[in-house]
């Protein structure tokens, strides 16, 4: 016969903060390790989300 295991509350999110990245809400940080873009081929700003590590770029 089978071993019949307990259901789990699953348990919260490790980083309380990725709730708010999930929500659109990103905490945006200039990052200056790229600033021009070969594909494009002009300058660029890009952002680095302090929370998540997503990337954005604007064109300058």
């Amino acid at each position: 016969m089978a071993d019949i295991l307990p259901f789990r509350k699953p348990k919260a999110a490790k980083k309380p903060d990725t709730t708010l990245c999930r929500s659109g809400f990103h905490k945006w940080k200039v990052d200056k390790d790229k600033v021009f873009d070969v594909k494009q081929g002009r300058l660029v700003t890009a952002y680095r989300c302090e929370r998540c590590g997503a990337l954005k770029t604007e064109a300058r």
